[in-house]
């Protein structure tokens, strides 16, 4: 076993509870953070041109660009989970097999989303309830991060779940943290240097896209050197396919994940569709807002994605007092944070909104909105940690259940239902509603597990 091997290996059996979640956590927080600043950076040098319709075509396009991270999730967070339970019984072989089929379906997936939205770019921002002020600046955008940018966006995130399932999740983060820090540095100069003004969204969707060719190349070039070194994700023939067992894992788990992403997108699709029926200030205003509130939520998805491959490692070796010290390490972490970000955004709600747009109606709407979608955050949190820690033990159908649950069952109905008794406010506070329900499914349905299965 080489000297990195035993590191990782550390990780998952060694080290402290609290040391190891940390050191699988803080790096992908970062990393989910730095995607998230270079995503609101977008909105942030957009909303500089004072232009509410083309901050609001670039949110139409968010919930869309964003489909990318479960697409990468079918792949990268499936296999990922199989990858720490194959490593925890020791077989490495399959572990080869595993990686390369996640990496070669990754591509073929990407590949298709990003031709389904070209051919389909017209009746898709009907869809989305693209105006006449807004269609064009939304066009223009998707083109750029989607068409173009698609395939480097899905493998890179592929790459980053695969490589945190081997415990290299400092390594993962500095490549997503890497394309971040690339994106906001080209934003400015090809909205503001290159391109003319009422260009600037081009010049935005530019940015981001050459941003993920790099990151892309980034993991690329660290995979081969860690492959070289004896690194168990080595890419072999398509043709070397895992064994049937891994197949139906890698789909059981990955499933279950892309369309709970997928659904969470979804949501923001439907927010935005209903939104813009009130008027295009509103919909530039929850834009804004949608961005912000994912903050706190990356945080929580970043403690989720660390938390998972310990949890799938210690699973697997039926080490189940170290899988609930770290269940329960996670846990407080993710609440600790969620209630920071309710204090803060509730005082600094409306100097947070004139960051990103001067306009005093938008300013003025995108500040109650703020306020009150942040109180959905711990709850918010809590749901994804279930599906999270269902992945990490394998049982897809329980994360599909509840994925389910929240977004088809509970929350896109409830937009619908509050958009028409209260209107726009109705949108705002559907998450929190829509979420405390999902909450107690999700704690009963761990507990009914935990005894069934004796992990209590």
């Amino acid at each position: 076993m080489t000297l990195q091997k035993a590191d990782n290996i550390e990780i998952f059996e060694k080290m402290p509870i609290g040391r190891a979640v940390r050191t699988m956590a803080i790096p992908t927080v970062i990393s989910q953070l730095i995607v998230l600043i270079y995503s609101i950076a977008d909105t942030l040098f957009i909303g500089r041109t004072n232009n509410p319709y083309m901050v609001a075509g670039a949110s139409l396009i968010l919930p869309v660009f964003n489909i990318a991270v479960p697409l990468a999730g079918l792949a990268g967070v499936g296999g990922g989970a199989l990858v720490s339970r194959l490593l925890g019984q020791k077989r490495e072989d399959e572990v080869k097999k595993v990686y390369s089929f996640c990496v070669y379906l990754s591509g073929l997936i990407a590949a298709l989303f990003s031709l389904g939205v070209l051919i389909f770019m017209r009746p898709l921002m009907g869809l989305l309830g693209a105006t006449e002020q807004t269609r064009g600046f939304a066009m223009s955008y998707s083109f750029c991060v989607i068409v173009c940018g698609g395939i480097p966006t899905v493998l890179s995130n592929t790459f980053a779940n695969l490589l945190r399932s081997v415990g290299e999740s400092k390594r993962a983060g500095l490549g997503i943290t890497l394309g971040g820090i690339i994106n906001i540095i080209l934003d400015p100069i090809f909205m503001f240097v290159l391109m003319p003004d009422g260009m600037e969204i081009v010049g935005a969707g530019v940015a981001t896209c050459l941003s993920n060719f790099i990151t892309c190349g980034y993991f690329i070039a660290l995979l081969i050197r860690l492959k070289k070194a004896g690194s168990p994700l080595a890419l072999c023939s398509p043709l070397q396919l895992p064994e049937k067992r891994s197949l139906l894992s890698i789909f059981a788990v990955g499933v279950p994940s892309a369309l709970t992403t997928l659904l969470f997108d979804l949501d923001y699709i439907v927010i935005d569709r209903l939104m813009s029926g009130h008027n295009d200030i509103a919909l530039a205003a929850v834009g804004i807002v949608l961005k912000v509130e994912r903050l706190p939520l990356n945080i929580g998805v970043g403690i989720c994605h660390g938390m998972m491959p310990i949890i799938a490692y210690t699973y697997s070796t039926k080490n189940y007092e170290r899988m609930k010290g770290v269940k329960r390490y996670a846990l407080r972490l993710g609440l600790i944070c969620a209630a920071v970000s309710i204090v803060l955004y509730e005082l600094f709600a409306g100097q947070i909104m004139r960051i990103f747009i001067s306009d005093a109606q938008t300013v003025m709407l995108g500040t109650r909105f703020l306020r009150i979608r942040v109180l959905a955050t711990p709850l918010m949190f809590l749901s994804f940690f279930h599906v999270y820690l269902f992945s990490g033990l394998g049982e897809g159908r329980y994360s599909l259940l509840l994925g389910v649950s929240r977004w088809l069952v509970l929350n896109i109905p409830m937009l619908y239902i509050l958009n028409y008794f209260i209107g726009m406010y109705g949108l705002v506070i559907s998450q929190s509603a829509a979420d405390f329900l999902t909450v107690i499914l999700s704690v009963i349905v761990y507990r009914f597990y935990s005894k069934r299965h004796k992990l209590t």
